[in-house]
């Protein structure tokens, strides 16, 4: 893919995340992506932060999107190259402090196949 068409992939990423809008997100990614994220650590100490497939993904967004019906992601800064997006964002939830978050999409053929958080 080229560096243009993944920060679209990365651009609608957004969209759907800030709209709750599940199956748009999922349909981003392959059916056997990945994602590790400290909060699933948090959450969910079983997954040891991993999670596997679209069945997983969908239950983990959409508890997050049923819990905190606020949560909205602003960009601050996305860099592309051929296999990947490295996303720069705030995370905004009403009662909490924003948060500082890194996130790296890996893309192959056109959809994400693993996604790891990193909080600043």
């Amino acid at each position: 893919m080229s560096t243009q068409n993944n920060k679209q992939i990365a651009t609608k990423w957004f969209a759907a995340f800030n709209e709750h809008h599940l199956e748009n997100l999922l349909s981003l990614y392959d059916d056997n992506a990945q994602h590790f994220s400290p909060k699933l650590k948090i959450r969910k100490p079983e997954t040891l932060g991993l999670i596997k497939g679209k069945a997983a993904l969908r239950e983990w967004w959409r508890d997050a999107f049923d819990r905190l019906p606020s949560l909205k992601y602003e960009v601050i800064k996305l860099t592309a190259d051929e296999e990947q997006v490295f996303m720069e964002y705030m995370r905004h939830v009403d009662g909490e402090e924003d948060l500082s978050v890194g996130e790296v999409l890996q893309i192959s053929n056109g959809l994400i196949v693993f996604s790891r958080v990193y909080h600043g």
